[in-house]
């Protein structure tokens, strides 16, 4: 009988916990730790939620960021080391970083990117230096974003969308 009553009082506290990790995720959701997906609207046009700070459709960094985020997201369950997820996202958005390199060269008229001090730390940059940078801080904090909030991959039906044409993450 003794016995019984530890596994029933094991169980039950197998079940209380299980339910408190269940109401920690939906919290973290809940709070706006994990940043939302972009959809498509009925033009075929991807559209970027409205959020402080998000970065309009139009901008060249933004295909990039979209890739990122997802990919980010998708490859956070791994049990890698973050900075080494980082890593995979960035190579798997490469099409993208290209993309946003490739603009930005034809905006400033020229192959040779220009240098000049970083606002960030004054050391010469350039152009092409400063988005491969931006691609791995943001590669970063979205698989840690994703860690911490445990949020999810992007929906499969939403995934074909603007993923930086590496694929479908998920």
């Amino acid at each position: 009988m003794r016995g019984q009553t530890l596994i029933a009082l094991t169980a039950l506290a197998a079940v209380g916990l299980a339910g408190c990790n269940n109401a920690n995720r939906a919290n973290a959701s809940a709070n706006g730790i994990c940043k939302p997906f972009t959809t498509a609207n009925a033009q075929g046009n991807t559209a970027a939620t409205a959020l402080p700070g998000a970065v309009p459709a139009a901008e060249p960094s933004a295909a990039l960021d979209d890739c990122l985020h997802r990919w980010g997201y998708t490859l956070a369950a791994s049990s890698d080391p973050a900075n080494l997820v980082a890593d995979a996202t960035v190579a798997a958005c490469a099409q993208a970083l290209t993309g946003w390199n490739q603009s930005s060269l034809s905006t400033v008229g020229t192959n040779a990117p220009v240098e000049a001090p970083s606002l960030l730390n004054g050391q010469p940059t350039n152009p092409l230096a400063e988005h491969h940078a931006f691609a791995q801080s943001r590669a970063l904090f979205y698989v840690v974003q994703a860690r911490a909030g445990h949020c999810g991959p992007p929906p499969a039906a939403n995934t074909a969308q603007n993923n930086g044409g590496a694929g479908r993450p998920g």
